[in-house]
């Protein structure tokens, strides 16, 4: 007889000894009561949902406590006294222009103008915003139960409770740290609204997503992509059918809105929408792609170039710069991309042993999220998934065509997303590594005996 059909033999007979004496405690009446608890409870998602509430909270609060004892500069950001000086000028007199940033974040301006009316001091708003913070997690292990599994939600909830990130944004006065939770509740309400039958799923899905799309700019992006997976998964013939059905209040509310925007394009209303809109284009392409910047600042990687400042096509500012500068902007866009990663990609030196042992341990959660991808396409989830990886597009073009600031502030409403998708990673990882180890110790095949 081999070695290894002699080493199953014994090992199989362990099992059925350890299995016995298991089943002869198992017997006993308190360890019935305690397993017979333990059925009724584990499948409670409150069980779950209380420790990882806790941490999130303790987390976020104990940064927040720490800032305040340590009496260290809170809300100090150039943008966060915007914010304030514009909120402040809203309390005093309300007066809401037709300039791009009065328009695009008014959903952020008239929110924040809220809680200072509330709250008085923006330390409070602060608390406020952590505790909104943590409380999120819960919204990232609903989203991830409803798409994978309950140790995926686990598994991803803890990734959040744990991010620096999300962290350190619910700390200044920006418009980050509530966009992200606006964005969790979105997406919540919009698995929902698929799930259940019950209308009120949908109209809250519908109020939030109104409520984004004037929240900040990047919230336009990112619901396109949302509608996108709307489009993925609807059943295109009651889509056909709807059409047809409502076809005339469709094309009624069409024509009207088409004409009230030639009204108001025609009456010069939104000239100061669109002079402010080139402005900020303009600097744009002018201040961070003509230097080849990477990020918001001067940096060492950078791609510096001499660019072409013509406007020779369609009379256009924007389209004239990128297809005269085509060449240098795909290298700059390149570097994006490694820097997406993390700043920390272009301090590794992946030439000696340290640096190669560094490199992999910091690809760990990318390594996580591409495996992840790859276990939904193999499971076949990644249709009913693909709202994680569509987010993490949508904000991944976001920082490629603009630019990635030297904190990665931009890159936060990913955040939680990539938990996900890093987590059903990690959650195949365990699933695999758990079944090699029932099938090294011959537990599969003493099943399948008993069977």
């Amino acid at each position: 007889m081999e070695e290894s059909t002699i080493l199953r033999v014994q090992t199989s007979d362990l099992v059925r000894r350890i299995a016995q004496v298991v089943r002869g405690y198992r017997d006993k009446p308190a360890v019935q009561r305690a397993v017979s608890l333990f059925d009724k409870f584990r499948t409670r998602d409150w069980v779950y949902l209380i420790p990882l509430v806790a941490l999130s909270l303790y987390i976020r609060l104990r940064f927040y406590f720490w800032l305040m004892e340590s009496r260290f500069p809170l809300a100090q950001s150039p943008d966060t006294q915007w914010y304030l000086d514009y909120a402040h000028a809203l309390l005093r007199d309300f007066k809401i222009s037709l300039h791009m940033n009065d328009i695009l974040y008014m959903g952020y301006n008239l929110l924040l103008t809220l809680l200072l009316a509330i709250l008085k001091e923006t330390d409070y708003i602060l608390f406020v915003q952590a505790l909104v913070a943590s409380i999120c997690v819960i919204l990232v292990y609903k989203i991830t139960r409803m798409l994978f599994n309950r140790t995926t939600a686990f598994i991803a909830s803890m990734f959040y409770s744990l991010s620096y990130s999300i962290t350190l944004w619910s700390m200044y006065i920006l418009s980050d740290s509530f966009f992200v939770s606006l964005l969790l509740l979105n997406v919540f309400l919009l698995l929902k609204a698929w799930e259940s039958p019950k209308k009120r799923y949908k109209v809250l899905f519908g109020l939030t997503s109104l409520y984004m799309l004037i929240f900040r700019p990047s919230g336009i992006i990112t619901f396109a992509f949302i509608a996108i997976y709307i489009f993925i998964r609807m059943d295109k013939k009651k889509l056909k059918q709807w059409i047809v059905r409502y076809r005339i209040a469709l094309g009624s509310t069409l024509a009207a809105c088409i004409a009230a925007g030639l009204f108001l394009l025609l009456s010069g209303k939104l000239t100061p929408f669109f002079d402010s809109l080139q402005m900020n284009a303009k600097m744009v392409l002018y201040n961070v792609y003509a230097k080849g910047w990477i990020y918001d600042h001067p940096f060492k990687h950078d791609v510096p170039f001499k660019p072409d400042y013509r406007i020779n096509i369609l009379n256009s500012l924007i389209l004239s710069f990128i297809i005269n500068n085509w060449d240098h902007i795909l290298v700059l866009y390149g570097k994006r991309v490694l820097a997406f990663i993390g700043q920390w990609i272009w301090a590794t030196n992946v030439t000696i042993l340290p640096g190669f042992i560094k490199f992999c341990w910091k690809m760990v959660p990318t390594g996580l999220v591409l495996l992840g991808t790859i276990a939904a396409f193999w499971t076949k989830k990644f249709v009913k998934a693909s709202i994680v990886w569509l987010i993490i597009l949508a904000v991944f073009l976001f920082c490629i065509i603009f630019f990635i600031d030297g904190l990665y502030r931009y890159k936060a409403p990913a955040m939680p997303f990539l938990a996900i998708a890093a987590a059903y990673g990690a959650e195949r990882v365990i699933f695999v590594v758990i079944y090699s180890a029932k099938k090294l110790t011959g537990k599969l095949l003493w099943k399948k005996e008993r069977s």
